[in-house]
């Protein structure tokens, strides 16, 4: 399963891709975050592979994720015609998925943000939750991008919304 989503949000992108890789920001607006630490490497560097505990309801998620490109490496000082790219790869019981994160330049202070998202199955039941609910991964995609440009242009913490 494969889709792509994007969003756009009124900062500066280089202001963007500086709070989106900052581990301190991550339970601030990642809906259902229990741990993120890394197991090796520094946190959101390349090749750094982090383990990763997500609660969502009473279904509990533990997976791995790996960094697989993040460019430019230095976030500060990034050309405007540059693309700041965040790839990660997440593998979990029955799941495997890869996410391709690009921030490009929208307009004066705003910046796109552009997800694209594979998914694979395995195991007896994973295929069929990819099969009956390919919506349900799109829209918690779109739900996680909203409340991170929630979290960065109003300062709303997911934490303190109710439910």
């Amino acid at each position: 399963m494969k889709y792509t989503v994007s969003i756009e949000i009124a900062l500066p992108r280089e202001q963007v891709a500086q709070l989106l890789a900052d581990p301190a920001h991550l339970p601030k607006w990642l809906r259902g975050l229990v741990l993120h630490e890394p197991v090796s490497g520094a946190h959101g560097q390349l090749g750094t592979v982090s383990r990763v505990v997500m609660q969502m309801g009473k279904q509990r998620m533990e997976c791995t994720e790996t960094i697989t490109r993040r460019e430019p490496a230095d976030l500060h000082e990034i050309p405007s015609e540059a693309v700041v790219h965040f790839d990660r790869e997440i593998v979990g019981e029955g799941m495997w998925s890869a996410s391709r994160d690009r921030l490009t330049e929208a307009g004066p202070q705003r910046t796109l943000w552009e997800s694209e998202n594979e998914y694979r199955f395995t195991g007896l039941l994973m295929p069929l939750v990819g099969l009956v609910m390919p919506g349900a991964f799109r829209k918690q995609s779109l739900r996680h991008m909203q409340d991170f440009k929630n979290f960065v242009e109003h300062g709303q913490d997911v934490r303190d919304a109710a439910g």
